[in-house]
């Protein structure tokens, strides 16, 4: 099968990427970070992953250390600043890449020089299934996958970054899927970092209810595209047992 992808047409210059991994990606699913090289190559990307990157700071961030959020931001600018302005940052994670979009100019607020070089950074980032769809100019990329998918939409890709159609379309174009909308696809999952650590009981009823949606959808397949909802809804479904498989988007797009 062949593609054709904005950019990557003879004789134009090839659309370049650096890899954003996210702290969960590399510590506990780096299976997700090769999926995305993996799409990403199979549509013709030069990929690159700069080894001197850390967190983004988001942890930090939402517990309001903000010191400590500011020189992990500092140091991701630094770190992809190297890379050529032609080249996109591409993550795997709708909440890292907003923290990175939208949350690091409350952070570099009062310093101009920093924001300057955010903007030169950030005007690179993109999420995944956006970076498909908007920038490559593709939804099929010639997956198959035998199952019925529903699709549940993290916070932050939906409410700060204000996309939900993209990893909707990818997964209808994957040849053998048939999907389903769940019910209430677009509440949170419960998991909101260490908000499912400092309230317990709120975070384990919001992820009951988000499984009940699930399991009424009749779907044999949960994708997601933020590691943190994948491993709060995964860790229940393998605690309870549940026949539902959970996977990232770039897993069901490599497949």
């Amino acid at each position: 099968m062949s593609f054709s992808v904005m950019g990557n047409e003879p004789g134009s210059k090839r659309i370049k990427a650096s890899l954003f991994v996210t702290c969960l990606v590399d510590l506990f699913f780096p299976q997700v970070g090769e999926s995305v090289v993996r799409v990403l190559r199979r549509l013709g990307v030069d990929v690159d992953f700069p080894n001197e990157q850390t967190c983004c700071g988001q942890p930090a961030f939402n517990s309001g250390y903000t010191d400590d959020a500011r020189a992990l931001a500092e140091r991701f600018v630094g770190v992809f600043s190297g890379d050529s302005r032609d080249t996109y940052i591409v993550s795997p994670s709708g909440s890292c890449a907003s923290m990175v979009k939208v949350f690091y100019e409350e952070l570099f607020k009062n310093d101009p020089a920093l924001c300057d070089a955010l903007s030169k950074v950030s005007s690179r980032v993109y999420e995944f299934s956006s970076f498909l769809t908007d920038v490559l100019g593709v939804e099929d990329v010639g997956a198959s996958y035998d199952g019925v998918v529903t699709y549940h939409d993290s916070c932050h890709l939906l409410r700060e970054l204000g996309i939900s159609e993209a990893p909707r379309r990818l997964i209808k174009s994957v040849s053998g899927v048939k999907f389903i909308e769940a019910e209430m696809h677009d509440e949170c999952c419960g998991f909101g970092g260490t908000f499912s650590v400092k309230h317990p009981e709120v975070s384990v009823s919001m992820l009951d209810e988000k499984l009940t949606h699930i399991g009424k959808s009749g779907a044999d397949t949960l994708v997601s595209t933020d590691m943190g909802c994948l491993m709060q809804i995964g860790g229940a479904v393998s605690r309870r047992e549940l026949p539902i498989r959970v996977m990232h988007l770039a897993e069901l797009l490599a497949s």
